[in-house]
This record gives structure tokens, C-alpha cells and sequence, in this order.
């Protein structure tokens, strides 16, 4: 996590990291070494993996630990109109 200052990897937003992901994951053979690892949020996390093992991303219902809904696609994660 040093390396990214405890940011995703992935988001250009500044959202934390939560996860130290495998780029090529274990149990494909990837190797647990640092260059085989990126920092993910939880969000990025769950799609990177659905990608690798082929699956798709489905809704995410319920809310985190703050009480911010999970869905992407929620009236409160969007951006604010001007």
C-alpha cells in the first residue's frame, strides 16, 4: 500500500485502497510477489476479479460501513447537476 500512498490503482479519484489485489491471481499461477500486485478499492476489486474468473459485475445492494449505498448506479454516487 506505501507505494500507492494507500490509493486505488485504478480510480483517478483518490478513492482508497482496500485491497492488495494479484494481477495474474494464484490461483492462475501468478506469482505472490510485489510486481504482481496492485492496490484496489473494494469496488475495483470485485470487477477486476469478475473479469478474470468471467463473470459479470452485478448490482451491488446495501451500503458501507459510512452508510454510502453501494450501487454504483444510485441517485447519491452520481455526480451533482449543475
Amino acid at each position: 500500500m506505501a507505494r500507492t500512498h494507500g490509493l486505488c490503482e485504478r480510480c483517478d479519484d483518490g478513492t482508497l485502497a482496500t485491497v492488495v489485489d494479484h494481477i495474474v491471481p494464484l490461483s492462475r499461477g501468478g506469482q505472490d510477489v510485489d510486481a504482481n500486485t496492485r492496490n484496489l478499492c473494494d469496488r475495483c476489486h470485485e470487477a477486476v476479479t469478475a473479469e478474470q474468473f468471467g463473470r459479470s459485475v452485478g448490482r451491488q445492494i446495501g451500503c458501507d460501513v459510512e452508510g454510502q449505498p453501494l450501487d454504483p448506479d444510485h441517485p447519491w454516487n452520481r455526480p451533482a447537476a449543475l
